[in-house]
Protein backbone atom coordinates (compact mmCIF):
# COMPACT_ATOMS: atom_id res chain seq x y z
CA UNK A 1 0.00 0.00 0.00
CA UNK A 2 1.03 3.73 -0.95
CA UNK A 3 2.20 5.29 1.98
CA UNK A 4 1.43 8.83 1.11
CA UNK A 5 3.10 10.53 3.90
CA UNK A 6 6.64 9.46 2.18
CA UNK A 7 7.66 12.37 -0.50
CA UNK A 8 9.11 10.11 -2.40
CA UNK A 9 5.31 8.37 -3.14
CA UNK A 10 4.94 12.03 -4.87
CA UNK A 11 5.27 13.07 -8.65
CA UNK A 12 7.52 15.66 -7.77
CA UNK A 13 9.79 13.26 -6.21
CA UNK A 14 10.23 11.45 -9.27
CA UNK A 15 10.91 14.01 -11.95
CA UNK A 16 12.90 17.13 -9.56
CA UNK A 17 16.63 17.69 -10.15
CA UNK A 18 18.44 16.47 -7.41
CA UNK A 19 18.61 17.52 -4.03
CA UNK A 20 22.07 19.56 -3.55
CA UNK A 21 24.69 17.65 -1.07
CA UNK A 22 24.17 18.71 2.56
CA UNK A 23 25.55 17.05 5.72
CA UNK A 24 24.23 17.01 9.32
CA UNK A 25 24.94 19.52 11.47
CA UNK A 26 27.88 18.13 14.16
CA UNK A 27 29.81 20.52 16.69
CA UNK A 28 29.18 24.31 16.95
CA UNK A 29 28.58 27.24 14.43
CA UNK A 30 28.70 30.54 14.45
CA UNK A 31 26.48 33.08 12.07
CA UNK A 32 24.67 36.50 11.78
CA UNK A 33 21.72 34.91 11.25
CA UNK A 34 20.22 31.21 11.48
CA UNK A 35 17.33 29.94 9.93
CA UNK A 36 15.32 26.75 11.08
CA UNK A 37 13.67 25.21 8.20
CA UNK A 38 14.28 24.62 4.60
CA UNK A 39 11.03 25.37 2.59
CA UNK A 40 10.42 28.26 0.62
CA UNK A 41 10.50 30.80 3.02
CA UNK A 42 13.37 29.41 4.82
CA UNK A 43 15.34 29.00 1.63
CA UNK A 44 14.35 32.50 0.22
CA UNK A 45 15.46 34.36 3.62
CA UNK A 46 18.61 32.31 3.55
CA UNK A 47 19.18 33.54 -0.07
CA UNK A 48 18.33 36.83 0.16
CA UNK A 49 20.79 37.09 3.22
CA UNK A 50 23.56 35.93 1.64
CA UNK A 51 23.33 38.07 -1.26
CA UNK A 52 23.07 41.11 1.08
CA UNK A 53 26.65 39.56 2.71
CA UNK A 54 25.17 38.21 5.63
CA UNK A 55 26.40 35.01 7.39
CA UNK A 56 23.73 32.11 7.00
CA UNK A 57 22.88 29.05 8.40
CA UNK A 58 19.87 26.95 7.46
CA UNK A 59 19.03 23.94 9.68
CA UNK A 60 16.31 21.51 7.93
CA UNK A 61 14.72 18.74 10.02
CA UNK A 62 15.00 16.49 6.97
CA UNK A 63 16.18 17.56 3.66
CA UNK A 64 15.34 21.08 1.77
CA UNK A 65 11.58 20.72 0.62
CA UNK A 66 10.90 17.84 1.90
CA UNK A 67 7.27 19.83 3.80
CA UNK A 68 4.80 21.47 2.06
CA UNK A 69 7.25 23.11 -0.42
CA UNK A 70 7.54 20.04 -2.47
CA UNK A 71 4.35 17.92 -1.99
CA UNK A 72 2.05 20.55 -3.56
CA UNK A 73 0.05 21.01 -6.29
CA UNK A 74 3.08 23.56 -7.69
CA UNK A 75 0.55 26.65 -9.26
CA UNK A 76 1.79 30.02 -8.13
CA UNK A 77 -0.42 32.50 -7.37
CA UNK A 78 -0.33 36.35 -7.34
CA UNK A 79 -3.98 36.59 -5.17
CA UNK A 80 -5.63 36.46 -1.64
CA UNK A 81 -7.16 32.71 -0.81
CA UNK A 82 -10.26 34.23 0.23
CA UNK A 83 -9.81 38.05 0.60
CA UNK A 84 -10.63 40.82 -2.22
CA UNK A 85 -7.77 43.79 -2.26
CA UNK A 86 -10.80 46.15 -0.43
CA UNK A 87 -10.76 43.86 1.98
CA UNK A 88 -7.14 44.46 3.12
CA UNK A 89 -7.90 48.09 3.27
CA UNK A 90 -10.31 47.40 5.44
CA UNK A 91 -8.27 45.25 8.00
CA UNK A 92 -5.27 47.43 7.74
CA UNK A 93 -5.71 50.93 6.64
CA UNK A 94 -5.49 52.20 2.95
CA UNK A 95 -1.91 52.81 3.27
CA UNK A 96 -0.74 49.52 4.98
CA UNK A 97 -3.61 47.65 3.32
CA UNK A 98 -2.78 49.15 -0.13
CA UNK A 99 1.05 47.69 0.59
CA UNK A 100 0.02 44.20 1.99
CA UNK A 101 -1.76 44.18 -1.96
CA UNK A 102 1.54 45.27 -4.03
CA UNK A 103 3.27 42.53 -1.99
CA UNK A 104 0.54 39.73 -3.20
CA UNK A 105 0.38 40.70 -6.71
CA UNK A 106 3.81 41.00 -6.75
CA UNK A 107 4.78 37.28 -5.25
CA UNK A 108 4.49 35.61 -8.47
CA UNK A 109 6.88 37.73 -10.45
CA UNK A 110 9.28 37.49 -8.03
CA UNK A 111 9.10 33.72 -7.70
CA UNK A 112 9.80 33.15 -11.68
CA UNK A 113 12.60 36.16 -11.96
CA UNK A 114 14.50 34.00 -9.39
CA UNK A 115 13.52 30.83 -11.02
CA UNK A 116 15.19 32.79 -13.83
CA UNK A 117 17.84 34.79 -12.66
CA UNK A 118 19.21 31.53 -10.81
CA UNK A 119 18.51 29.07 -13.91
CA UNK A 120 16.53 26.90 -11.52
CA UNK A 121 15.37 23.66 -13.69
CA UNK A 122 11.45 23.40 -12.31
CA UNK A 123 9.40 23.37 -15.57
CA UNK A 124 8.34 27.13 -15.02
CA UNK A 125 5.36 28.28 -17.30
CA UNK A 126 4.28 31.77 -15.98
CA UNK A 127 1.38 31.66 -18.73
CA UNK A 128 -1.55 32.79 -16.35
CA UNK A 129 -4.17 30.96 -13.43
CA UNK A 130 -7.60 30.73 -13.86
CA UNK A 131 -10.45 30.41 -10.98
CA UNK A 132 -13.30 29.37 -13.30
CA UNK A 133 -16.92 29.70 -11.67
CA UNK A 134 -18.43 26.13 -11.03
CA UNK A 135 -21.78 27.44 -10.64
CA UNK A 136 -23.35 30.29 -11.45
CA UNK A 137 -24.09 32.07 -7.99
CA UNK A 138 -20.08 32.25 -7.55
CA UNK A 139 -19.81 34.62 -10.79
CA UNK A 140 -20.52 37.25 -8.58
CA UNK A 141 -17.17 36.71 -6.45
CA UNK A 142 -15.33 36.13 -9.36
CA UNK A 143 -16.41 39.35 -10.49
CA UNK A 144 -15.57 41.42 -7.54
CA UNK A 145 -12.26 39.45 -7.06
CA UNK A 146 -11.21 40.43 -11.30
CA UNK A 147 -12.55 44.06 -10.76
CA UNK A 148 -10.67 44.67 -7.39
CA UNK A 149 -7.55 43.54 -8.97
CA UNK A 150 -8.34 45.34 -12.37
CA UNK A 151 -8.61 48.79 -10.57
CA UNK A 152 -5.23 48.27 -9.10
CA UNK A 153 -3.85 48.21 -12.42
CA UNK A 154 -3.16 43.97 -12.12
CA UNK A 155 -2.95 41.94 -15.34
CA UNK A 156 -6.30 40.24 -15.25
CA UNK A 157 -9.33 39.40 -17.41
CA UNK A 158 -12.77 37.92 -16.94
CA UNK A 159 -14.30 35.39 -19.18
CA UNK A 160 -17.60 33.95 -19.51
CA UNK A 161 -18.74 30.57 -20.15
CA UNK A 162 -17.51 29.87 -23.88
CA UNK A 163 -14.34 31.15 -22.60
CA UNK A 164 -14.40 29.02 -19.79
CA UNK A 165 -14.83 26.10 -22.11
CA UNK A 166 -12.11 27.54 -24.07
CA UNK A 167 -9.48 28.24 -21.94
CA UNK A 168 -10.26 24.87 -19.55
CA UNK A 169 -10.85 22.53 -21.84
CA UNK A 170 -13.83 21.82 -19.41
CA UNK A 171 -17.69 22.02 -20.00
CA UNK A 172 -18.73 22.40 -16.43
CA UNK A 173 -17.79 26.13 -15.70
CA UNK A 174 -19.94 28.90 -16.01
CA UNK A 175 -17.16 31.75 -16.25
CA UNK A 176 -14.27 32.94 -14.11
CA UNK A 177 -11.44 35.65 -14.42
CA UNK A 178 -7.67 35.43 -14.96
CA UNK A 179 -4.53 36.42 -13.49
CA UNK A 180 -2.08 36.57 -16.38
CA UNK A 181 0.70 37.03 -13.73
CA UNK A 182 0.28 33.45 -12.30
CA UNK A 183 1.42 30.20 -13.27
CA UNK A 184 2.71 26.54 -12.32
CA UNK A 185 6.43 25.06 -11.52
CA UNK A 186 7.75 22.00 -10.42
CA UNK A 187 7.51 22.68 -6.71
CA UNK A 188 9.96 20.22 -5.27
CA UNK A 189 12.23 21.23 -7.82
CA UNK A 190 11.88 24.73 -7.25
CA UNK A 191 12.89 24.24 -3.81
CA UNK A 192 16.44 22.11 -4.64
CA UNK A 193 16.61 25.23 -6.80
CA UNK A 194 16.41 27.64 -4.11
CA UNK A 195 18.66 25.43 -2.00
CA UNK A 196 21.47 25.45 -4.88
CA UNK A 197 21.19 28.93 -5.23
CA UNK A 198 21.54 30.00 -1.80
CA UNK A 199 24.73 27.46 -1.22
CA UNK A 200 26.10 28.69 -4.03
CA UNK A 201 25.89 32.47 -2.76
CA UNK A 202 27.27 31.41 0.55
CA UNK A 203 24.89 29.95 2.86
CA UNK A 204 25.31 26.95 4.92
CA UNK A 205 23.00 24.33 4.43
CA UNK A 206 22.76 21.50 7.11
CA UNK A 207 20.09 18.62 6.64
CA UNK A 208 18.76 16.10 8.66
CA UNK A 209 19.37 18.75 11.23
CA UNK A 210 15.73 19.50 13.68
CA UNK A 211 15.94 22.15 15.82
CA UNK A 212 14.97 21.00 18.98
CA UNK A 213 15.17 24.32 21.20
CA UNK A 214 15.86 28.06 21.01
CA UNK A 215 17.90 29.63 24.43
CA UNK A 216 18.90 32.70 24.48
CA UNK A 217 22.77 32.91 26.11
CA UNK A 218 25.45 36.03 26.34
CA UNK A 219 22.78 38.37 23.95
CA UNK A 220 22.95 36.14 21.46
CA UNK A 221 20.44 33.15 20.37
CA UNK A 222 21.44 29.33 20.29
CA UNK A 223 19.53 27.04 18.16
CA UNK A 224 20.09 23.31 19.15
CA UNK A 225 19.91 20.17 16.99
CA UNK A 226 20.62 16.78 17.96
CA UNK A 227 24.26 16.80 17.14
CA UNK A 228 25.11 20.76 17.20
CA UNK A 229 24.37 24.48 18.16
CA UNK A 230 24.16 27.45 16.05
CA UNK A 231 24.66 30.50 17.59
CA UNK A 232 23.23 34.14 16.01
CA UNK A 233 21.80 37.62 16.67
CA UNK A 234 19.03 36.81 14.81
CA UNK A 235 16.68 33.86 14.49
CA UNK A 236 14.18 33.30 11.24
CA UNK A 237 11.40 30.34 11.78
CA UNK A 238 10.54 29.06 8.95
CA UNK A 239 8.89 25.91 9.81
CA UNK A 240 5.09 26.92 8.58
CA UNK A 241 2.63 23.96 8.95
CA UNK A 242 5.55 21.88 10.59
CA UNK A 243 5.69 23.80 13.38
CA UNK A 244 6.44 21.50 16.61
CA UNK A 245 7.30 22.36 20.20
CA UNK A 246 10.38 24.53 19.63
CA UNK A 247 8.02 27.55 19.73
CA UNK A 248 4.38 26.40 21.35
CA UNK A 249 2.51 29.28 20.99
CA UNK A 250 3.35 29.25 17.20
CA UNK A 251 2.23 26.25 16.78
CA UNK A 252 -1.12 26.04 18.24
CA UNK A 253 -1.70 29.61 16.08
CA UNK A 254 -2.17 27.52 12.63
CA UNK A 255 -4.64 24.91 11.86
CA UNK A 256 -1.95 22.18 10.26
CA UNK A 257 -4.63 20.94 7.10
CA UNK A 258 -3.47 17.27 5.43
CA UNK A 259 -3.41 18.04 1.50
CA UNK A 260 -3.85 15.53 -0.77
CA UNK A 261 -2.76 15.31 -4.41
CA UNK A 262 -2.84 12.84 -6.95
CA UNK A 263 -1.54 12.66 -10.22
CA UNK A 264 -2.97 10.99 -13.52
CA UNK A 265 -1.77 8.54 -15.76
CA UNK A 266 -0.01 10.69 -18.83
CA UNK A 267 -2.60 11.65 -21.55
CA UNK A 268 -2.39 11.02 -24.66
CA UNK A 269 -0.98 13.38 -27.32
CA UNK A 270 -4.34 14.04 -28.83
CA UNK A 271 -6.13 14.24 -25.46
CA UNK A 272 -3.74 16.29 -23.48
CA UNK A 273 -3.78 19.18 -26.31
CA UNK A 274 -7.70 19.51 -25.00
CA UNK A 275 -7.37 19.76 -21.35
CA UNK A 276 -6.34 23.33 -19.95
CA UNK A 277 -4.70 24.18 -23.56
CA UNK A 278 -3.07 27.58 -22.63
CA UNK A 279 -1.01 25.13 -19.78
CA UNK A 280 -2.55 27.22 -17.21
CA UNK A 281 -3.18 25.59 -14.01
CA UNK A 282 -6.99 25.97 -12.46
CA UNK A 283 -8.13 26.73 -9.22
CA UNK A 284 -12.10 26.84 -9.11
CA UNK A 285 -14.44 28.39 -6.45
CA UNK A 286 -15.62 25.80 -4.95
CA UNK A 287 -14.74 26.06 -1.32
CA UNK A 288 -13.57 21.86 -1.44
CA UNK A 289 -11.06 22.78 -4.15
CA UNK A 290 -10.81 21.23 -7.40
CA UNK A 291 -7.14 22.08 -8.42
CA UNK A 292 -5.90 21.17 -11.89
CA UNK A 293 -2.48 21.51 -13.77
CA UNK A 294 -0.63 19.44 -16.01
CA UNK A 295 3.08 18.40 -15.66
CA UNK A 296 5.87 18.07 -18.81
CA UNK A 297 4.67 14.72 -19.07
CA UNK A 298 1.03 15.41 -19.79
CA UNK A 299 -0.17 14.13 -16.43
CA UNK A 300 -2.80 16.16 -14.91
CA UNK A 301 -2.41 17.08 -11.27
CA UNK A 302 -5.27 17.47 -9.27
CA UNK A 303 -6.14 17.90 -5.19
CA UNK A 304 -7.80 15.54 -2.70
CA UNK A 305 -9.91 16.50 0.30
CA UNK A 306 -10.85 12.55 1.86
CA UNK A 307 -13.39 12.71 4.97
CA UNK A 308 -11.43 9.74 6.91
CA UNK A 309 -7.82 8.69 6.53
CA UNK A 310 -8.53 5.31 7.03
CA UNK A 311 -8.59 4.02 4.01
CA UNK A 312 -7.97 7.25 2.08
CA UNK A 313 -5.55 5.91 -0.84
CA UNK A 314 -8.29 3.98 -2.11
CA UNK A 315 -10.95 6.86 -1.66
CA UNK A 316 -8.74 9.46 -3.49
CA UNK A 317 -8.01 6.69 -6.22
CA UNK A 318 -11.69 6.53 -6.69
CA UNK A 319 -12.75 10.06 -6.28
CA UNK A 320 -10.06 11.08 -8.48
CA UNK A 321 -11.21 9.17 -11.54
CA UNK A 322 -14.67 10.78 -10.71
CA UNK A 323 -13.35 13.71 -11.12
CA UNK A 324 -11.32 13.78 -14.10
CA UNK A 325 -14.47 11.93 -15.99
CA UNK A 326 -16.72 14.82 -14.85
CA UNK A 327 -14.46 17.86 -15.52
CA UNK A 328 -12.85 16.36 -18.62
CA UNK A 329 -14.94 14.09 -20.04
CA UNK A 330 -12.84 13.63 -23.33
CA UNK A 331 -10.29 11.31 -21.07
CA UNK A 332 -11.02 8.09 -21.82
CA UNK A 333 -10.98 5.84 -18.95
CA UNK A 334 -8.72 7.86 -16.75
CA UNK A 335 -6.15 6.04 -14.50
CA UNK A 336 -4.09 7.78 -11.65
CA UNK A 337 -0.27 6.89 -11.01
CA UNK A 338 0.40 8.78 -8.19
CA UNK A 339 -1.41 9.45 -5.10
CA UNK A 340 0.73 11.51 -2.16
CA UNK A 341 -0.16 13.99 0.75
CA UNK A 342 1.65 17.08 2.82
CA UNK A 343 0.77 19.69 5.62
CA UNK A 344 -0.63 23.20 4.91
CA UNK A 345 -0.89 25.96 7.78
CA UNK A 346 -4.58 27.70 7.57
CA UNK A 347 -4.63 31.07 9.59
CA UNK A 348 -8.16 31.58 11.11
CA UNK A 349 -8.67 34.39 8.58
CA UNK A 350 -6.75 33.31 5.35
CA UNK A 351 -4.55 35.96 5.84
CA UNK A 352 -0.47 35.41 6.09
CA UNK A 353 1.44 35.68 9.48
CA UNK A 354 4.45 37.77 10.17
CA UNK A 355 5.45 37.54 14.02
CA UNK A 356 8.09 39.11 15.85
CA UNK A 357 8.57 36.45 18.40
CA UNK A 358 11.08 38.11 20.53
CA UNK A 359 14.19 40.62 20.19
CA UNK A 360 15.97 38.77 17.33
CA UNK A 361 13.44 36.05 16.77
CA UNK A 362 10.86 36.42 13.97
CA UNK A 363 8.54 34.09 11.81
CA UNK A 364 6.37 33.87 8.67
CA UNK A 365 3.54 31.27 8.13
CA UNK A 366 -0.37 30.12 7.37
CA UNK A 367 -0.07 31.05 3.78
CA UNK A 368 -3.48 28.90 3.40
CA UNK A 369 -2.62 27.57 0.15
CA UNK A 370 -0.53 30.22 -1.94
CA UNK A 371 2.49 29.08 -0.14
CA UNK A 372 4.85 28.95 -3.40
CA UNK A 373 4.23 32.94 -4.15
CA UNK A 374 3.55 34.18 -0.47
CA UNK A 375 6.22 32.06 1.12
CA UNK A 376 9.13 33.24 -1.15
CA UNK A 377 8.14 36.63 -0.28
CA UNK A 378 7.91 36.09 3.28
CA UNK A 379 11.83 35.04 2.85
CA UNK A 380 12.82 38.30 1.80
CA UNK A 381 10.36 40.05 4.09
CA UNK A 382 12.33 37.95 6.93
CA UNK A 383 15.08 39.00 5.53
CA UNK A 384 14.23 42.90 5.30
CA UNK A 385 13.89 42.68 9.03
CA UNK A 386 16.54 40.65 9.84
CA UNK A 387 18.70 43.26 8.16
CA UNK A 388 17.59 46.48 10.30
CA UNK A 389 14.67 47.30 8.33
CA UNK A 390 11.69 48.57 10.90
CA UNK A 391 8.68 46.66 11.49
CA UNK A 392 6.37 49.34 10.19
CA UNK A 393 8.17 49.86 6.65
CA UNK A 394 7.53 46.02 5.83
CA UNK A 395 4.67 44.98 3.45
CA UNK A 396 3.19 42.55 6.01
CA UNK A 397 1.69 43.77 9.37
CA UNK A 398 3.08 42.20 12.40
CA UNK A 399 0.75 40.17 14.26
CA UNK A 400 0.59 38.63 18.01
CA UNK A 401 0.19 35.27 17.97
CA UNK A 402 -2.59 33.95 18.88
CA UNK A 403 -3.03 30.13 19.98
CA UNK A 404 -6.52 28.87 18.82
CA UNK A 405 -8.63 27.44 21.92
CA UNK A 406 -8.54 23.91 22.41
CA UNK A 407 -5.88 23.28 19.20
CA UNK A 408 -5.62 19.56 19.52
CA UNK A 409 -9.41 19.74 18.40
CA UNK A 410 -8.79 21.63 15.40
CA UNK A 411 -7.05 19.31 13.29
CA UNK A 412 -9.99 16.96 13.73
CA UNK A 413 -12.76 19.58 13.61
CA UNK A 414 -11.09 20.75 9.85
CA UNK A 415 -11.72 17.58 8.76
CA UNK A 416 -15.50 17.70 9.22
CA UNK A 417 -15.54 21.13 7.42
CA UNK A 418 -15.11 19.20 4.40
CA UNK A 419 -18.56 18.21 4.34
CA UNK A 420 -19.98 21.62 5.22
CA UNK A 421 -18.09 22.94 2.21
CA UNK A 422 -19.23 19.78 -0.05
CA UNK A 423 -22.69 21.03 0.98
CA UNK A 424 -22.26 24.58 0.22
CA UNK A 425 -20.36 23.78 -3.10
CA UNK A 426 -23.55 21.02 -4.02
CA UNK A 427 -26.06 24.21 -2.85
CA UNK A 428 -24.27 26.54 -4.83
Amino acid sequence: MTNTKDLGASLWAQTAIDAPDTATLDGSEKADVVVVGGGYTGLSAALHLVERGTDVVLVEAEEPGHGASGRNNGQVIPAYSRHNPDDAVAAFGSERGERLNDWVAGSADLVFDLIRRHGIECDAAQEGWLQPAHAESRMAGARAKHDQWAARGADVALFDRAEAAELTGSPIYRGGWMHRRGGHIQPLGYARGLAHAAIAAGARLYSGSPAQAIDRADDRWQVKTPAGTVTAEHVILATNAYTGAIWPKLRQSIVPVRSFHAASAPLGDNVVKTVLPGNRGLSDTRQALWAFRLDRDGRLVTTGAPLFTGGAVQALRRTTIARLRTAFPQIDNPAVDYIWEGNIAMTVDRLPRFHVLAGGVAAGLGYSGRGIAMATAMGIQLADHATGTAVEDLAVPPAPVKPLPMHGLVTPLSRALVLYYRWRDARA
